[in-house]
């Protein structure tokens, strides 16, 4: 993958206060070997309570594992986007997530989200975390985004996951702002 221009990678590693990707720890191995600036991100629960949520988390992804910040991926499943949840327990249950990750990784972590459910519970109220926006069928010019999934049917050599097609993104801006915002310089 580093040979086809993949600069960054985000790998899933859990799911809510208790679920652990079964691949987390051979995706995270295996991207260690590359020159591919990683970080992993925790699918959020409208269910759960934050701070497990990052408890699930961090006993999961370890500090030296990641270089870019940590992501919380906040989107619609199962019947929420019929029953959708208030924004006060929305917030309840995200603030300490993001709080806790940022405690323990030194880094305002990364809030993946769909167009719907940032203007339903992002804008206005997360708007100093870094933005990953999905949006396949336009780009989002009316946001301020760090990120952009403009993709969600990519296809690459070397990709031999569970899932056909593999979620494509770019970075709003050049290279040395991107390291310049993200990467922690090393100790020397």
């Amino acid at each position: 993958l580093q040979n086809q221009n993949v600069n960054f990678a985000f790998i899933k590693a859990t799911e809510g206060s208790s679920h652990v990707d079964e691949s987390i720890r051979r995706n995270l191995s295996r991207a260690a070997e590359t020159d591919i600036k990683i970080s992993a991100y925790h699918f959020f629960s409208f269910d759960s309570a934050g701070e497990t949520q990052a408890d699930n988390f961090i006993s999961t992804v370890g500090k030296d594992e990641i270089e870019l910040p940590p992501v919380v991926d906040i989107e619609y499943y199962a019947d929420k986007q019929q029953n959708k949840p208030s924004q006060e327990e929305t917030e309840a249950i995200l603030l300490p997530l993001l709080e806790k990750l940022e405690k323990n990784y030194g880094k305002k972590p990364v809030i993946y989200t769909t167009l719907s459910v940032y203007l339903r519970y992002i804008k206005g109220n997360f708007e100093d975390y870094p933005l990953w926006i999905r949006s396949v069928n336009f780009e989002p010019d009316l946001i301020n985004w760090k990120f952009w999934q403009y993709c969600d049917h990519g296809e690459l050599s070397g990709y031999k996951g569970d899932e056909k097609y593999i979620d494509l993104n770019v970075y709003n801006g050049s290279m040395e702002d991107f390291e310049k915002e993200f990467i922690t310089p090393e100790a020397s």
